[in-house]
């Protein structure tokens, strides 16, 4: 087992050489350096070339960083306050160059000793036309061979605390390298079965440690980062696939063996259109899962409007016509109601029921439905945050749908599959597109179907850019499209930096509006996070009903109402929004036959990223293109809630630049789980106890 789980690695930090109880504790608080291994992990965020010394007389309005090996003069103390600062200078044989620290002044004075020779490393700045060093690293320039000999000089992340203690990049550094004086190769061994290694020329994995931190050359030191991504990429996968196989292995589910009379009589006869390839390609995949005996535990992703709703229904059947009871969990009342509603319209002629339960459903109604579903007389219960209490009970769930599923906790969710003595078949719907790439890692555990077609007859809605000074050319254009009987919404921004700014915005906005719009003819609808629920349930009523033409609101609108006669959705200041959420506005309109329109408003400056984002949307309405830009501009890490799940704390690896190693991270993980799925072979047993030593710090993802 020593071979597994090296002793040496667990070492806490204050028994490196150098390092003591202080200097540990600090490690601790400040960087969560506690062990030799945290250490080890600790990368460096580049490197410096200090293969060449320089001279003075070198520097040039192009010089960046320059390293200069001379005599450290006199140290003077200048100014008072914010401008008290420690002065100094280098001497080489060719001139001087200023030295300057603002920072840690006492102790620079302590340390540092004029007349001894330094190596000196900085960025060159210049102050009146002079160059100068601000805050340098200072090396005394010895021949001893510390970390300081290797040409490429890793740099590390530290705080103000520390180097105000010594403890800054350089002594960072020093540390690394006396725990490579102490480490042999058998305390990092190798855990990747040797074909992998061979196959994909992969640097041996205590040399890809060393090289990341003391690299000879920039070849080594991308070849080691190479190496440690891939190892991060390889886990996941081995780890996730894992949790897959267990999953199918062990889940008992209920078996929905027909496809019965209630599925058949609603697909040939009420059916309002013809399914697109993508929803029976889902509904396929559902029957296949329903039927093997094991839990399904399915994503279901799909742009808005895609026809996911239509799917989750005829699932519904499918649990019906098996005797199953079925349940709906939507993130707002007004979201519930509706599904209801569309439900209950397109069954009403099938011999099926359907409930609504939210909070506020009376308690005379709330008793009849927990009586129902209790008898099992009630085949479909929909509602919010309802359906979860403790109080409500079915006879026999066999279905638990979740719309909008990263609205809802991990907790909440489990509530529900609690809820059936065998746990009900699982469908998990999206409408935030999720980057191939990141389902690929974050979701490997699920299984999940895509919706990539857009039902006959929808049009894509056709989207444009325009600035502040177009405004009255853009109100004229709404006002055209409502003498067609056409309604519009107008969305301002939630910052969030102040919710009262927020709301002193929207009620400005809102007064902008009723100047361009007066009553009548016009009548407008207001919706935002400070109403009183009452108050905004019948302001989005109006809306729903006609009543109202035009919809101020805030984001709120983001999931949810259906109104196909909606036609225009306008942005205002539309640079502050993300992509993912403009994505989600749009989808708000284009739900009828009639060609929609989305309007982005903005200011007359953008900024690079913010231009990047419009651009982008006026582009293509594809979800999945804009979700891997949306990734490529932010990072994975707030997309679709991974980063709640901890399955994408990736030190090194980054799964947009870096889609080339998790490709070959993906085929190696399959074909060593198609050998050996329990990683029970001897070839495995290094890679088995890797996974057992960092199963303590990961969050393995599951959705129930």
């Amino acid at each position: 087992m020593s071979r597994i789980f090296p002793k040496i690695l667990a070492s806490p930090i204050e028994y490196l050489k150098g390092v003591g109880p202080h200097r540990a504790d600090m490690l601790r608080k400040e960087l969560q350096i506690s062990s030799f291994r945290d250490l080890l992990e600790f990368y460096p965020y580049r490197h410096v070339d200090k293969s060449r010394i320089n001279t003075i007389n070198e520097i040039s309005a192009g010089t960046e960083f320059i390293q200069i090996a001379g005599i450290l003069g006199a140290l003077n103390i200048l100014g008072e306050g914010r401008t008290r600062r420690l002065v100094s200078e280098i001497k080489d044989a060719t001139g001087s160059l200023q030295l300057v620290w603002f920072q840690s002044i006492s102790w620079m004075q302590r340390t540092l000793n004029p007349g001894f020779r330094y190596l000196v490393y900085g960025k060159l700045s210049f102050f009146n036309g002079e160059p100068q060093l601000t805050h340098p690293e200072m090396e005394s320039f010895t021949q001893e061979k510390g970390p300081e000999a290797f040409p490429l000089q890793p740099v590390y992340p530290s705080t103000e605390k520390l180097k105000a203690r010594g403890l800054g990049g350089r002594q960072l550094s020093k540390f690394t390298h006396q725990l490579f004086s102490q480490l042999r190769e058998n305390d990092i061994p190798e855990f990747l079965p040797g074909q992998i290694l061979e196959s994909l020329s992969l640097t041996p994995r205590f040399q890809a440690f060393k090289d990341i931190h003391f690299p000879a050359s920039p070849a080594a030191y991308l070849d080691s980062l190479n190496r440690l991504k891939f190892d991060e990429m390889f886990l996941n996968q081995i780890r996730t696939g894992m949790i897959k196989s267990q999953r199918q292995k062990n889940s008992r589910g209920v078996v929905f063996e027909q496809v019965g009379p209630l599925f058949n009589e609603f697909y040939s006869k009420v059916l309002p259109f013809e399914l697109t390839g993508a929803q029976k390609r889902v509904l396929k995949e559902i029957r296949r899962d329903t039927a093997t005996g094991k839990q399904m535990n399915r994503l279901l992703q799909g742009d808005v409007g895609s026809g996911k709703t239509m799917v989750a229904l005829l699932t519904m059947l499918l649990a019906a016509d098996n005797g199953f009871q079925s349940c709906l969990l939507a993130p707002t009342e007004i979201l519930s109601r509706q599904h209801a509603d569309h439900f209950r319209e397109l069954l009403k002629d099938l011999p099926i029921s359907v409930a609504l339960l939210t909070g506020t459903v009376k308690s005379a109604a709330r008793k009849k439905i927990l009586h129902e579903l209790a008898s099992g007389s009630l085949n479909i219960l929909i509602g919010t945050h309802a359906i979860i209490e403790d109080a409500v009970q079915f006879r026999n769930l066999g279905l638990a749908i979740i719309d909008e599923q990263h609205r809802f906790g991990v907790a909440q969710r489990a509530k529900l599959w609690k809820k059936a003595g065998i746990p009900p078949h699982v469908l998990v719907m999206t409408a935030t597109p999720i980057p191939r790439t990141l389902a690929m890692t974050a979701y490997n555990d699920l299984d999940y179907s895509i919706i990539d077609e857009l039902p006959p007859g929808r049009q894509p809605v056709r989207t444009v850019q325009r600035y502040e000074y177009n405004r009255p050319k853009v109100m004229d254009f709404i006002k055209d499209e409502i003498k067609k009987g056409r309604q519009a919404y107008i969305i301002f921004p939630l910052i969030e930096e102040s919710e009262k700014l927020d709301y002193e915005n929207l009620l400005k906005g809102y007064e902008n509006v009723k100047a361009y719009f007066p009553e009548p003819p016009y009548y407008i609808s207001m919706v935002h996070g400070r109403q009183k629920p009452i108050v905004r349930e019948t302001n989005m009523k109006r809306f729903i009903s006609g009543e109202t033409q035009i919809m101020v609101a805030t984001t709120v609108v983001e999931v949810g109402v259906n109104i196909p006669n909606a036609s225009v959705m306008l942005i205002e200041s539309a640079e502050k929004f993300g992509l993912s959420q403009l994505h989600q506005l749009r989808g708000r309109v284009g739900r009828g036959n009639e060609q929609s329109f989305c309007i982005l408003l903005s200011g007359n400056k953008l900024g690079k990223d913010a231009r990047e984002r419009l651009n982008i949307m006026c582009e293509t309405t594809d979800g999945f293109r804009i979700a891997e830009k949306d990734m490529e501009l932010r990072g994975p890490g707030d997309i679709a809630g991974t980063r709640q799940s901890g399955i994408l704390d990736f030190k090194l690896a980054d799964i947009v630049r870096d889609k080339n190693i998790l490709q070959q991270a993906i085929r190696s993980a399959d074909r060593v789980l198609a050998e050996d799925p329990e990683l029970q072979l001897a070839d495995h047993a290094l890679l088995r106890g890797q996974l057992m030593q960092e199963r303590g710090k990961t969050v393995w993802s599951r959705i129930s």
